[in-house]
């Protein structure tokens, strides 16, 4: 159970155009090592993960281009807002993820980043790049599902609901 005032799994950012740039083949879950003013700047929801990438390095996986906006009252200790982050991940977990985005077409996303028990963590998916027919395909998939929601909300009498 969760103490008073902890955020169990509230996310502060997610990166919601990734969803739609990718298909999602599986996420999993990662600890990110930050300094002590970006935390702060996350706890108060100042991140953008639209541009940022996984990668795996000797041996590590680092998370690339997450800009943490620096913290207002950090002075001299602020942090580089685009700094390369080191991810926490158990080794096999690693060697997985570095064998599956060696494979062509496919990346390491982060979907979202939240606080869990106080820790920091991302959502980091293996994400497989869509086509422009693809986006388009899902976004009219999607209008054609609004407009029969709003054609069938209007024929049922008002007082049945």
């Amino acid at each position: 159970m969760a103490r008073a005032g902890e955020d169990e799994g509230r996310a502060v950012v997610t990166n919601r155009r990734a969803r739609h740039e990718y298909w999602i083949e599986e996420t999993h879950e990662a600890g990110v090592v930050l300094t002590g003013t970006e935390v702060k700047s996350l706890r108060a929801g100042r991140a953008n993960l639209q541009d940022a990438f996984a990668r795996v390095a000797g041996g590590e996986a680092w998370l690339h281009h997450m800009h943490i906006s620096p913290y207002a009252q950090g002075n001299i200790h602020n942090h580089d807002p685009l700094r390369t982050r080191k991810l926490l991940l158990h080794r096999r977990e690693v060697l997985r993820l570095g064998q599956r985005a060696q494979q062509k077409g496919y990346t390491l996303v982060p979907l979202r980043l939240y606080f869990r028990n106080g820790v920091a963590k991302v959502e980091l998916a293996v994400a497989r790049g869509r086509r422009q027919y693809d986006k388009r395909e899902r976004i009219a998939e999607r209008e054609a599902q609004r407009r029969i929601a709003r054609a069938l909300g209007a024929r049922t009498p008002r007082g049945r609901r």
